[in-house]
């Protein structure tokens, strides 16, 4: 059963194309560069961001003006600054409930041809999937992966080395899978500042400060339209990994997201489809060194060696105690809105403040942080830690705390920084390095209008449903089609059998018809006789 599960979700994928990630592979080339306008053309009605369908319109991008805290110094130098206006000042603006970069998909939340129906899914805790849904869970791992993104590619150099006009275009293929991990390389990287070895570290547009959570929230539905997409399982979604009180890595199995290798602590079992995956973007040091961007080629293999880090740094996995004193705290800014920010929820989550007092901390990571370290391996390293996939379980889980923060303290989108934060974490400042576009402060607000929810924060009955029920009619799903065609295979054996019996109980009455008219011809009206008949009726019937 769970072979035929995976192998059917694996056929299926054969066929479909992927549609999301950072830049449209329409917009990578000399002439959009050059006239810095991305403003693809929907194939649905042909025209530019499908503005004859009403969908969208090719606009200026306004970017907040807003200042940043001094953190940053440099103006002008990196090509996330103001994003994106290094690369395009127009792009795609979509209308209503219309989303994507030619707006030809729909916004989060929502689907059909028109964009009219709400989504309603459920993440659920990967340990209580069931066999086949984790198999099926790691099947399509695998083949994002192994399968190049169809309609995006990356950037390999800045903007100054493509030329004036764009003369030179940087961009290269990459997998599906390593799109997503680029992304998290890109956004967290370090500033370069001309020459070799010259950068400035100090800056990261998605962690340590207040866009922490809401980045990593449209990351992972960006992750998981994604999948959506390639595999046509629009029933996906990203489980997650409760680790709170965990005492070692449980979803560190072969069966699940791979083993510790017997011949080498360090890499992942040979029995674990992740032990033959090469990692990108985990040489931050060489990059530097060469005043380089990640090039998106393998490098090497996955690491990973859980619980065998530094203790100092992490004495223990985080507690539910933790979890709930963290999402106690009632403020999700403070201070200077970095890692030395007190009782801030948002540092307190991130894992550099203390989640029994609020208060910032150096020499220890906690809570998101105290995970990274645990793994001790590419995990650990920020810009290439979505290499491993336990990356995707780690911060699903972190989103839903985010969740219940925001549940509890219901806190109105003036809470949320509009200026002085470190660059790029401002309200208005539109994520690095996303196309379509998005503000930091749109998604300073609840899940359920994204479309999703948390298994676990479900009412009991809804809970029961969705962990229990829902696995078994996902799985009937599966096999509908072998029990329909066993259902007529069935049908057509009966009607066989039972016309193989009628002709035997008439050729049966006939043979008895013809000894009685030649022995006991007197007594011929008695073979038309009701209890005659009404055995042979019954006979049949029971056939």
């Amino acid at each position: 059963m769970v072979l035929l599960g995976v192998l059917g979700s694996l056929l299926q994928m054969l066929f479909l194309r992927s549609c999301v990630g950072q830049f449209p592979r329409p917009c990578a080339n000399t002439e959009t560069l050059r006239t810095k306008q991305c403003c693809p053309v929907w194939e649905g009605d042909g025209s530019a961001c499908g503005a004859t369908s009403g969908r969208g319109f090719c606009q200026d991008v306004t970017v907040s003006e807003e200042p940043h805290g001094p953190q940053y110094p440099h103006t002008g130098i990196d090509d996330r600054e103001r994003w994106p206006l290094a690369f395009y000042n127009r792009t795609c603006q979509c209308a209503g409930n219309y989303g994507g970069f030619d707006c030809g998909e729909c916004r989060f939340g929502y689907f059909g041809p028109g964009c009219a129906e709400q989504r309603e899914s459920v993440r659920r805790n990967f340990l209580s999937l069931s066999v086949a849904e984790q198999q099926r869970f790691i099947a399509y791992l695998n083949l994002a992966k192994n399968t190049v993104t169809a309609d995006y590619v990356i950037v390999t150099g800045t903007r100054a080395e493509m030329g004036t006009n764009g003369e030179n275009p940087m961009f290269s293929d990459v997998s599906v899978y390593d799109l997503f991990v680029w992304m998290h390389y890109y956004v967290s990287r370090d500033t370069l500042l001309g020459g070799p070895g010259n950068v400035w570290p100090d800056v990261d547009f998605a962690h340590e400060s207040a866009a922490f959570l809401p980045w990593h929230r449209v990351y992972l539905l960006h992750w998981e339209h994604e999948i959506r997409k390639m595999t046509g399982d629009f029933n996906f979604t990203i489980p997650y990994w409760d680790w709170r009180d965990a005492t070692d890595c449980t979803v560190c199995t072969d069966n699940l997201m791979g083993g510790r290798s017997p011949l080498n602590p360090n890499l992942i079992s040979p029995g674990s489809v992740f032990s033959s995956w090469k990692v990108i973007c985990t040489q931050p040091e060489e990059y530097n060194s060469k005043a380089a961007l990640c090039p998106g080629t393998g490098e090497g293999p996955l690491l990973r060696n859980p619980g065998n880090h530094d203790p100092n740094r992490v004495r223990h996995l985080p507690t539910s105690a933790d979890v709930d004193f963290v999402v106690g705290i009632e403020t999700y800014e403070t201070g200077a809105m970095d890692r030395q920010a007190n009782m801030s929820f948002r540092n307190s989550l991130e894992g550099f403040a203390s989640p029994e007092t609020g208060m910032a901390i150096t020499g220890q990571s906690t809570m998101h942080n105290a995970l990274h370290v645990f793994m001790n391996g590419t995990m650990s390293s920020v810009q290439g830690s979505a290499n491993d996939p336990i990356f995707l379980l780690h911060h699903t889980f972190i989103d839903s705390i985010y969740e219940q923060w925001l549940r509890r303290h219901t806190p109105p989108r003036s809470r949320y920084p509009t200026a002085n934060a470190p660059i790029g974490h401002n309200d208005g400042y539109y994520m690095v390095p996303f196309l379509p576009l998005y503000r930091n402060g749109d998604y300073f607000l609840g899940n359920k209008v994204l479309g999703y929810e948390y298994s676990y924060l479900l009412d009991p009955g809804t809970r029961f449903v969705q962990e229990f029920l829902t696995p078994y009619m996902q799985e009937a799903q599966l096999i509908w089609q072998w029990l329909l065609g066993a259902g007529l295979i069935g049908a057509i054996l009966a009607g066989i059998v039972m016309t193989t019996g009628a002709l035997f109980v008439r050729r049966r009455s006939q043979n008895r018809k013809m000894k009685s008219t030649s022995s006991f011809g007197e007594r011929q009206p008695l073979l038309h006789s009701s209890s005659e008949e009404g055995s042979g009726t019954s006979y049949q019937t029971t056939l």
